[in-house]
């Protein structure tokens, strides 16, 4: 499967406004790419656009409410009028609930399980049309790892997550059925340093945060950059990610343990947060057109994921390390041999 390079590449980037669909947006217009950007804050994307264009990038804007399947077909039919075609849709748009499951009303559940799946098959749905018609392509799909992993405090999110996994191994597979050389790539962030916990509802009676640490959006774009040219089935971005997936398939009750130990208090902080405060569960809301959140103390950053954009080395680091294994062992036998010798 061949994908062009991201400077021949017509984008859509869904859930552009702010957070990762904003730094990912950056990028790709640094790169060369012709870009049209979706969101629901029409004054997220008036700056979005004002930015790329001042750096000498092409973008144009489209409001969308990713529940509303028309709306969503909007954004693709602007892509194809503005340039003709599309290339990769990047499906980053997302909401949350922090409370308890019997905090948490029909209607926030139904809400946030509409943006954080339905939008995603939605997006998914208004692409594929045109990346058949292109005869390849790339859709990129923001997961998390809630994904692997449903954490408490965040129900209707993590069930929306799992449900995007299996949405997109339905589709992965349908699509190599036909023989259609799209790439369905499922990026699986750990936390990152975003305004979702300041956009999130809650009802923690403060001010929510992921568990830290934290990792930066642009290393979650630079993933996204890296499959738009590298069809990619799983990315996930984050050393604590792969901890997590790793300890997820060895024990998932291990997992409860340490989530019963952290999670709760983890994802509280200090500041006072009132369930009326303004959220963007069902409607925009303004102040938060920017890339990172309040967290940049908690962050950290990551060395796995420079190896996953290096597959050569990332196998050479793991072959290294089984020889090393493999001669530390023998040399360790070699000397109780001697030992037993003497």
């Amino acid at each position: 499967m061949q994908l062009k390079p991201i400077n021949q590449q017509v984008v859509t980037i869904v859930g552009a406004s702010s957070g990762i669909g904003r730094e990912t947006a950056l990028q790709f217009a640094a790169r060369g790419a012709k870009l049209v950007v979706a969101a629901r804050s029409q004054s997220g994307l008036d700056s979005l656009v004002k930015e790329i264009q001042s750096q000498g990038g092409q973008a144009v804007a489209v409001t969308a409410d990713v529940t509303d399947f028309e709306q969503v077909k909007a954004i693709a039919d602007k892509v194809v009028e503005e340039y003709g075609r599309l290339d990769t849709w990047v499906h980053a748009a997302a909401t949350g609930v922090l409370a308890r499951f019997d905090q948490t009303t029909p209607e926030e559940f139904k809400r946030v399980v509409d943006v954080n799946l339905n939008g995603q098959a939605y997006g998914a749905m208004a692409a594929l049309p045109h990346l058949k018609r292109e005869g390849r392509g790339a859709l990129i799909h923001i997961s998390s790892m809630e994904g692997r992993r449903g954490l408490p405090l965040q129900s209707p999110y993590s069930a929306a997550k799992h449900g995007v996994e299996g949405f997109l191994e339905a589709l992965r597979v349908e699509l190599k059925h036909e023989g259609l050389p799209i790439s369905v790539t499922s990026i699986k962030p750990a936390v990152i340093n975003t305004p979702f916990y300041n956009k999130v509802r809650t009802k923690l009676g403060v001010k929510p945060t992921g568990i830290p640490p934290y990792y930066q959006p642009s290393l979650v774009a630079e993933a996204i950059l890296y499959v738009a040219e590298h069809p990619t089935r799983d990315f996930l971005v984050g050393d604590v990610s792969k901890v997590l997936d790793l300890l997820q398939r060895i024990s998932p009750e291990l997992v409860d343990a340490i989530l019963l130990l952290i999670a709760f208090e983890g994802q509280r902080t200090n500041e006072p947060k009132s369930e009326d405060a303004p959220d963007n569960v069902f409607e925009p809301i303004e102040g938060y057109n920017k890339i990172k959140g309040d967290f940049d103390e908690l962050t950290i950053p990551s060395v796995t994921d420079w190896f996953d954009k290096n597959p050569p080395l990332k196998w050479g680091a793991i072959a290294a390390t089984a020889l090393g294994g493999v001669a530390l062992a023998m040399l360790a036998t070699q000397a109780s041999n001697s030992g037993k010798l003497m």
